[in-house]
Parts: structure tokens; C-alpha cells; sequence
């Protein structure tokens, strides 16, 4: 069977492309990672430990980035509850800060080691896993290939495959069934996508929805909050959120065609990178609009056009100013990018038609009357007018998102469930490790 691994790990890395990383893949993801990663601890991204193992069972759980990260959060909880050690691996400093933030020092909480032989078996040598969880859609070929030959179970949660991952595996159908039978379950968010782990060979695959649905909504500080709505008073506002690069452009578009008809209108820009600051406040200052910074602290004063949201982990501030609410990614980009949040704030949601990475969600949503796609910059601008218009229609649609959230819940009891078979043997373990400890 290694011989098989082996040959599999050859051929993925060559030949699957943007569904695992090819050959060089390693390189991109470290030299992509660099500015998002501590570099004090860049050791860990080789393997190194920056802490020593625990007493007990350990369970490794990864989730890539800030999403991933939040929506894992309630699980990683549960099984700490089961009192059985977590190591939480992520990509990114602001992931990390979330980690920190909302799971603190009951974790431990590393960065994940780039998908070579070296660092993977230096990382497995020191922690020993004895499972290890995967968030969405992480396929580490290496990775994958050396919890296999130890033996490990690995689990696939709130698992996703992309309309052009799940082609790209295809193509490559070989290579996909040597990698996905080492999975010994994955947990999917969908229908759809459990058909298209089944095709690629993944066995058994459960369904449990979206396990970013059972978060709670994203917290504020309440005491910038207030400062901002007393800056604003009862100015019309309207947000664009996780935006990627033109849909801010757009955003500032869509503002001056309506200020004029909505008088005091603030427009609320919050791009999801937010290096990108510097040049989007120098873009839309050039088309003559007043931009404010909250990265800089600056006040919303009456001649501000547009607050920009260029800062990490406020999103609950930024949504809670407005009751409308267009997410990027999804109009001049694809895939989209998570409505969830703002509908379980009661925002009314707009989106374009890019949204294949979020489909589910958004067609539960449209089909309640929560949300609304737009085909381009006219449709966003005449959305986002008739709802500043129209009162009652707008609360509808808020009131309808929030309901459809409600009613989309259940995926971490359905994914608890599903893992309790790899858990519960840990739990006992745990248990008798203490009583023996006493």
C-alpha cells in the first residue's frame, strides 16, 4: 500500500492542479502565505513545534482561514467540553487572531505545515494525533498520504467541493480515488456537494448543512459602536462587504448615482483585503467622494460619502450600521462570498450571480425572499434604492433572512453525530487518563 501512497503523491502533485497542489504547490502556498503569517513563529509552518504536547488524546483540527476558522469554532468547543485536547492549525495571522479571540488558551493553536514530507512528518512525530479533522475543502495531498500511513482517521468536515475543483479532480479520477479513500468519512455541507465526494471515490459521506450557519453572530465592541451611530445619526446607509477588487469601484458608483436622491447617503465599503486600502481610498477620492478610514480612526462627519472598512475582525461593527448589505466576490469575481452573517444580523442581502461557492445558502435565501442577486452595476444601484425606499419591503426581506438562518440550523448536532464514533473512544481515554492521574 505505501508503494500506492507514494505513486499517488507523485502524480497528485503533478497533475491535479488547483484542486491539490501540484508539484510546486508547497512553494506558491509559502511564498502566497508571506505578510499573513507570524514570523516569529514561521518555524511551525516547517514542522516545529512552538509547544509541547499535552498529556492525553490529541485531536488535530485545521481550518484554513478566518471562515473556515469561525465556522469550526462551536465544534472545537464541543470537543473540548468532551475534555480531549485540540491543536487548531490555521494559515493566517488574522485566522489566528480569531482562534485566540474566541477559543483563547483551551486550545492550542499552531500554524499548519506546508504539505511537504519534512514538515508534515516533523509535525505528526511531535503532536501524534490520534484524529485529525479537516474544515471545507483542504486536500494536502502529503498531508493526507502521511495521517494515512500512521494510521490516523481523518474526517472531513463541513466538506465542499467547487464547481472547478470538483472538474479538475475529475479529470483526474485515478488520482482522486487514491487520495480520498485514506478519508475515513466526509461530513458535507450539501447535497450536491456529498454526490461529488461519492464520484471522486470518498466513502461513507454524510450530509449535515453548513456548519457556518450554527455560529453565532459576529461580535462587536459595543463601545465603538455607539461612537459610530452617534457619528452617523439617522443618515441613510448601505454596506458592501467582503468585496473584491472593481466591486469596491462599483460600490463608489452606485453611491453617486444615489446621494443626490437620498440625502445624507453612507456608503460602507469593507474590501476582504484589507491591504488593499491604501490605493481603494486613493481610487474612490478620485472620483471626488470623501472617504473615511477606520483603520485611521478618522470621524464620519457630514461629508463623508464613504466609510471604509479596512480593518480585520470588525465585521459585526460594519454590519450592524446598516440594514442593506451587497457581498462581494460575486460580481466582477467568483465563488462568492458568505452571506450567512449578514442574514443572521438581519441585513437585507444582494449579491451577483457569481455565488457557486455559497449555492445552497443562497438559494434558501432567495427562495424565502432574503435575498436578491443582481446582474450589474444598474441592477445593484436600483436594489439598493427601491430597499432605501421602501421600508416595508426591506424589513421583509431582513426578517426573511434571519428566519431562513433559523431554519438552516442543526448541521453541528448532524455533525457531532457523525464524528462520535472517532470521539468517544478519545473521550474514554481522556476520562481514564485523568482518573489514573488522580
Amino acid at each position: 500500500m505505501s508503494e500506492r501512497w507514494a505513486r499517488a503523491a507523485l502524480t497528485a502533485y503533478r497533475y491535479a492542479g488547483a484542486a491539490a497542489y501540484p508539484l510546486i504547490g508547497p512553494y506558491v502556498a509559502w511564498r502566497a502565505s508571506r505578510g499573513k503569517e507570524d514570523r516569529a513563529r514561521r518555524r511551525e509552518r516547517y514542522g516545529v513545534a512552538g509547544r509541547p504536547r499535552p498529556e492525553g488524546p490529541v485531536i488535530w483540527i485545521h481550518a484554513a482561514s478566518v471562515g473556515e476558522t469561525i465556522a469550526v469554532v462551536p465544534l472545537v468547543e464541543s470537543i473540548l467540553d468532551f475534555g480531549v485536547n485540540v491543536v487548531l492549525t490555521t494559515g493566517t495571522v488574522t485566522s489566528a487572531k480569531v482562534a485566540e479571540e474566541r477559543l483563547g488558551s483551551r486550545i492550542i493553536h499552531q500554524y499548519v505545515p506546508l504539505d511537504l514530507k519534512p514538515a508534515v512528518s516533523r509535525f505528526l512525530d511531535h503532536w501524534r494525533p490520534e484524529l485529525a479533522i479537516i474544515a471545507e475543502s483542504e486536500i494536502w495531498p502529503m498531508t493526507i498520504l502521511e495521517l494515512g500511513a500512521r494510521n490516523v482517521p481523518q474526517v472531513l468536515v463541513n466538506g465542499r467541493l467547487s464547481d472547478r475543483s470538483f472538474m479538475s479532480w475529475k479529470k483526474r479520477s485515478g488520482v482522486a480515488e487514491a487520495l480520498f479513500e485514506n478519508l475515513a468519512h466526509v461530513i458535507a455541507q450539501s447535497d450536491v456537494d456529498g454526490e461529488r465526494f461519492r464520484a471522486l471515490g470518498a466513502r461513507p459521506v454524510t450530509v449535515s448543512g453548513n456548519l457556518k450557519v450554527d455560529t453565532n453572530p459576529p461580535p462587536v465592541d459595543e463601545w465603538a459602536l455607539a461612537t459610530l451611530q452617534r457619528q452617523i445619526g439617522d443618515r441613510p446607509t448601505w454596506a458592501a462587504i467582503s468585496t473584491h477588487d472593481g466591486e469596491e469601484v462599483v460600490a463608489a458608483e452606485v453611491h453617486a448615482s444615489l446621494h443626490k436622491r437620498h440625502h445624507g447617503l453612507l456608503t460602507i465599503i469593507v474590501p476582504r483585503h484589507p491591504d488593499r486600502a491604501d490605493a481603494l481610498a486613493a481610487q474612490i477620492s478620485g472620483m471626488g467622494l470623501a472617504v473615511a478610514r477606520r483603520s485611521k480612526g478618522d470621524r464620519i462627519s457630514p461629508e463623508t460619502d464613504i466609510l471604509l472598512g479596512d480593518t480585520i475582525g470588525e465585521m459585526g461593527l460594519y454590519l450592524r450600521l446598516t440594514e442593506i448589505a451587497f457581498v462581494g466576490r460575486s460580481l466582477t469575481s467568483e465563488g462568492g462570498q458568505n452571506p450567512l452573517e449578514p442574514a443572521m444580523l438581519e441585513t437585507a442581502v444582494l449579491a451577483g450571480r457569481n455565488v457557486q461557492n455559497f449555492r445552497e445558502a443562497y438559494q434558501r435565501l432567495l427562495d424565502s425572499g432574503g435575498a436578491k442577486l443582481v446582474r450589474d452595476r444598474d441592477m445593484l444601484t436600483g436594489a439598493v434604492n427601491f430597499l432605501l425606499t421602501n421600508e416595508v419591503a426591506r424589513h421583509e426581506m431582513m426578517a426573511a433572512g434571519a428566519a431562513t438562518v433559523d431554519e438552516m440550523r442543526g448541521a453541528l448536532a448532524r455533525t457531532l453525530k457523525s464524528l462520535e464514533p472517532y470521539i468517544q473512544p478519545l473521550v474514554v481515554k481522556a476520562r481514564l487518563k485523568g482518573a489514573n492521574g488522580r
